[in-house]
């Protein structure tokens, strides 16, 4: 009998690949989600809908319902890790949550790229508020509650999940746009405006790598109790990538770094080279390579992947292209000076 699987998110993005990969396969799959996304997902696909920050949709949504995995996309609180593990203890075999490398980033004293060892620690303090800083300190700590939530119910019920640690995921369906905001200003033949600082290492994961890991996971029921970290095996420089995706387009490459503070007076950041952010982390996979036996897509095999379906579909400029006029106008200035 094939086990019972239920997707919490699903229409979007990873969530989305994995839940067209597992009914195509013939799953008993269903999504729980609100409901607000169209999608073209199989039909055969079993929907329920609750907004999951809400406890009591969730325990109406799935009264009387058994799953033998669930694959939660979308936790960002510990009050919502609280009612799952209250809705699926002793109900469920494994409960698969995805995290985040940001829980390294709101960590002292750390050194990329981040090992899981390094997860213990204190906190940084909280940035100002109402600041992007904060959202971002914000995120990594509530996902820090999140999986430790779910760690001290390992250790006092055994309750059977997984936390999957991911980096910049990258993907066409990426609802930020972060990597097609790269290919338009390439596809211009502009100058790419980035920041001076801060230049850390560029370490991403492929949308369908991280598919494969979980359907793996599904599979071997491994990892149980445990956090892995899930990152291609690349690091290297952001100029290194532009030039790699530079050199796929088949374009030449143009870059003008500018002081940070400069292109934040005018509001150019994040747009203009979503990547620079501080708030990217970099991860060493080196366990989930060993002790899940993941296997991560060449970042020059999938870049070029990414960029063909770039190149072959018509697909409209995000808002945050919108001030391109304005960055080009601004960097012929600069360079006149």
């Amino acid at each position: 009998m094939s086990k019972k699987i239920l997707i919490i998110g699903g229409t979007r993005n990873m969530g989305y690949y994995l839940a067209k990969q597992l009914a195509d396969s013939g799953a008993d799959l269903t999504l729980l989600n609100r409901g607000i996304t169209q999608d073209d997902l199989p039909r055969s696909i079993h929907r329920l809908h609750a907004d999951r920050s809400d406890s009591k949709q969730m325990r109406r949504a799935l009264l009387a319902k058994r799953f033998d995995i669930v694959v939660d996309f979308v936790m960002f609180r510990q009050e919502e890790a609280e009612t799952v593990i209250n809705i699926f203890r002793d109900n469920v075999e494994h409960y698969i949550v995805i995290s985040s490398g940001q829980v390294y980033l709101v960590r002292e004293g750390l050194a990329r790229p981040f090992h899981e060892d390094d997860y213990e620690g204190p906190v940084i303090e909280a940035p100002r508020k109402n600041s992007y800083a904060y959202e971002e300190w914000l995120y990594g700590v509530q996902k820090r509650e999140v999986e430790d939530h779910f760690r001290r119910e390992w250790q006092r019920s055994k309750f059977p999940y997984t936390s999957l640690r991911l980096p910049m995921v990258n993907s066409v369906r990426d609802q930020f746009h972060r990597l097609y905001n790269y290919f338009l200003r390439l596809r211009d033949g502009g100058v790419l405006l980035l920041p001076e600082t801060p230049d850390f290492p560029l370490n991403h994961v492929y949308a369908l790598d991280v598919v494969s890991a979980i359907r793996r996971i599904i599979k071997t029921g491994e990892g149980k109790g445990e956090a892995f970290n899930i990152a291609q095996d690349e690091h290297l420089s952001l100029d290194e990538f532009l030039s790699l995706m530079a050199s796929i387009m088949g374009v030449g490459l143009h870059l003008l770094r500018v002081n940070r503070v400069e292109l934040e007076a005018q509001g150019f950041l994040p747009d203009c080279s979503p990547f620079s952010e501080r708030w990217m982390s970099a991860l060493d996979n080196g366990r989930s390579k060993g002790i899940l036996g993941i296997r991560y897509t060449a970042l020059p095999e999938y870049l070029e992947i990414l960029v063909r379906h770039y190149q072959s579909h018509v697909i409209a400029p995000p808002l945050t292209f919108r001030r391109r006029r304005a960055e080009l106008s601004f960097a012929e200035q600069s360079l006149q000076h």
